[in-house]
């Protein structure tokens, strides 16, 4: 299986918003990419069980509205809403933190659909120190992955120390970084900021922190 990490970066749309949840600074991290599917199967990809594992991330529990759900060695939470093949939120609960996930989807040009995913989550040191590409690089590198899934639904995708490996994996991710520094700026961030934090981000995805 092969892939262009400069083709796939291209694809994604990337923007950052500062605002307030619940009374409390935060961000939220939105990212868009078309596929070449239908609306129909980029749902049934990314809301069933057996598939989501074939491209993400092995999920339990009960995707629909109301119920919990628990992807394996990550984060759990609630479908708080839920419309098919037009969107569904939840809550990303994660290492005793709570932050909040919504998932839009859309015709885009003729035979083709596109999803748009937003991360919201409360201002921490976390931010600080890796900005937007926290959750932007891990959810791009997602998108990746859908895209593989939908190109070659049968072949296995590598796991992210696996892709993190490739010398492809590693340029997708330093620039995925460096496109959610330039996000960060354009939200107001200062450049040196947003620079540090996406070479933060790209060393914390590669393996190279410490």
């Amino acid at each position: 299986m092969e892939f262009n990490p400069e083709q796939d970066l291209a694809a994604v749309d990337r923007s950052v918003l500062m605002l307030e949840r619940e009374g409390h600074p935060a961000s939220s991290v939105t990212l868009s990419r078309g596929f070449p599917t239908t609306v129909e199967n980029l749902w049934d990809a990314t809301t069933t069980a057996g598939r989501i594992g074939r491209w993400f991330t092995p999920v339990s529990g009960e995707l629909e509205l109301c119920g919990r759900y628990q992807l394996k060695g990550n984060a759990g939470g609630v479908v708080t809403e839920c419309e098919r093949l037009e969107r569904f939120a939840l809550t990303w609960e994660f290492a005793g933190d709570v932050s909040w996930v919504e998932v839009e989807y859309s015709e885009d040009a003729k035979g083709s659909a596109r999803l748009t995913l937003t991360h919201t989550a409360l201002l921490s040191p976390h931010w600080t120190e890796y900005g937007p590409g926290a959750v932007g690089v891990g959810w791009e590198m997602g998108l990746l992955g859908l895209s593989l899934h939908l190109s070659y639904p049968e072949e296995p995708l590598p796991d992210q120390e696996a892709f993190a490996a490739l010398d492809e994996g590693r340029r997708f991710i330093a620039g995925s970084s460096r496109g959610w520094g330039e996000a960060s700026i354009a939200a107001g961030t200062e450049p040196e900021a947003a620079e540090r934090a996406a070479e933060s981000t790209t060393a914390f995805y590669t393996g190279e922190t410490g």
